[in-house]
């Protein structure tokens, strides 16, 4: 299958983000109409995979943009727009477009717990046959995969979007933490599954997976120390530090209530206060050398 050339795919993948942007759909909902995962979709937008010519056809027939049009297309063209309109969008959480056998299995996950979870009682939750289940997963551990790359995808396009909007490394860490908080509370059935399930993948799946799970803490890690170098922040512990703010946005989904008495917008701003206050406090790194 003949590809776009790698040294072209970041200009195109800008261009495909802009054009979805512009025409107002969401990563999840172009990737399913082109018929790929959003996982996908986010990694061509972002350069880390190469676009076939096929592929390229299907993205500009669904935007109505001529593929000619996306391959013309420069990062100066697209910035005002891609960045400005995305930027907004990691901030809104509409609901999820999920088939009712994964939705079933995110409660039952969320309930029961992975092995907690038979695929006859995620049957009769759903209201379908075993044999239909099988009909779209092939088993279990497949729900699962598709759970938790549903949930990374997510979780990284929208990380990535808020720490374009940083003008220095503390902005970066507030917009980072913004986004984390803002994810585990809106999406926290997803998010504690994250957390809980990682220990019940197998194989390359669980390596996979882990990965994209360490690369968000890097980009935790890579802001603090941009803060450090521009002297926006002051700790002499960022790795602890950068751990303990990422820990303390993770555990989110095990307090968090809809009905609670403030919403996920203001413990998002709280939390931000929090890491920032923990990255800005020399003081607190003497007293801890006390001790």
């Amino acid at each position: 299958m003949f590809s776009i050339p790698e040294h072209s795919v970041p200009p195109v993948g800008v261009a495909v983000r802009a054009a979805r942007v512009q025409a107002g759909l969401s990563l999840r909902a172009l990737a399913g109409q082109i018929g790929v995962s959003a996982a996908t979709l986010s990694a061509i937008e972002n350069g880390r995979t190469g676009l076939s010519v096929q592929r390229l056809q299907r993205v500009a027939a669904v935007l109505e943009v001529a593929p000619a049009r996306l391959l013309s297309m420069t990062g100066a063209d697209t910035a005002a727009t891609s960045h400005r309109e995305e930027s907004a969008q990691w901030r809104s959480f509409p609901p999820l477009t999920i088939d009712p056998v994964l939705r079933g299995a995110i409660d039952a996950f969320v309930e029961t717990g992975y092995h907690g979870t038979s695929m006859r009682m995620l049957a009769a939750r759903i209201g379908v046959s075993v044999p239909g289940i099988y009909h779209h997963y092939a088993d279990k551990q497949q729900l699962l995969v598709r759970i938790l790359d549903v949930t990374m995808s997510e979780l990284s396009w929208r990380i990535e979007s808020a720490r374009r909007e940083a003008d220095d490394g503390r902005s970066e860490v507030a917009l980072i933490v913004e986004a984390l908080a803002l994810f585990h509370t809106h999406h926290r059935k997803l998010a504690f599954i994250g957390a809980s399930e990682m220990r019940s993948l197998e194989g390359p799946n669980r390596r996979r997976i882990t990965g994209l799970r360490d690369r968000v803490q890097y980009m935790l890690d890579e802001a603090v120390d941009r803060g450090i170098a521009d002297g926006t922040l002051q700790t002499s512990e960022p790795r602890a530090a950068a751990r303990a703010i990422a820990t303390m946005c993770t555990s989110l989904p095990q307090w968090f209530r809809d009905d609670g008495p403030r919403r996920a917008e203001d413990i998002a701003r709280a939390y931000v206060g929090f890491a920032v206050a923990m990255l800005t406090a020399p003081a607190t790194d003497k007293e801890h050398k006390k001790l």
